[in-house]
């Protein structure tokens, strides 16, 4: 269960918060529709990796850490300047929506017509406009603010444990498709920013392994 759902989120409309704006990000889970296993195919996850790469670099959004699983995309995010997290949520998956479409279209999914039969019908119950979708539309947004080194720990380590938990790595930084091996000295796939906090503790830690060890808990 994603963490801290019982915090106030009406700043991912982009109401006035009690901190600066530099100092505030959001956790967000995005899931697709009916918990549809899609990212088990590379093409699909690097979709995803592009477009965030595409919206770090020209819709405003700034990335503190990610990761992807079969059937949902965690992120520690925020909106650059003026932006509005909300809005930038919305265009992301209406932009990932599409390319997905078109990429189950031209591949050779065996899983074509039931995958989209999941996203009609989501969109039919919910009454929406658009045809299909593949993501469900709540990302449960928890409010973070910079300055809590405990509070960005506890998250970093919720996301970067996902394929441990899920038995599918032994440590975090194996994983590909999250910001786990930018943290433990590697190339990510995404151009991710690191919070200052965290940048200073890996800069004081002995070495990033001892980082992940006192951390990032396997």
């Amino acid at each position: 269960m994603p963490l801290g759902r019982n915090l106030n989120q009406r700043n991912m409309t982009g109401e006035k918060n009690n901190f600066p704006e530099k100092q505030v990000c959001y956790f967000l889970t995005f899931n697709t529709v009916d918990w549809v296993d899609i990212f088990i195919r590379p093409v699909y996850k690097q979709i995803i990796v592009h477009s965030l790469n595409h919206f770090i670099d020209q819709k405003g959004l700034t990335v503190y850490a990610w990761c992807l699983m079969t059937n949902h995309l965690h992120l520690l995010a925020q909106a650059k300047e003026n932006g509005v997290i909300a809005e930038i949520e919305k265009e992301y998956k209406s932009f990932t929506t599409q390319k997905i479409l078109e990429a189950i279209d031209t591949e050779q999914e065996i899983r074509k017509n039931w995958m989209m039969e999941r996203f009609e019908n989501f969109s039919n119950r919910l009454g929406l406009l658009q045809k299909f979708h593949v993501w469900q539309t709540s990302s449960s947004p928890v409010f973070i603010d910079l300055q809590k080194k405990e509070a960005i720990i506890e998250h970093f380590e919720f996301i970067h444990n996902n394929p441990v938990r899920d038995r599918i790595v032994d440590t975090p930084s194996d994983y590909l498709y999250s910001s786990a091996r930018d943290y433990s000295g590697m190339q990510g796939l995404v151009h991710i920013t690191k919070p200052p906090l965290l940048e200073q503790q890996l800069v004081t830690s002995d070495s990033t392994s001892s980082f992940f060890g006192k951390f990032i808990r396997n």
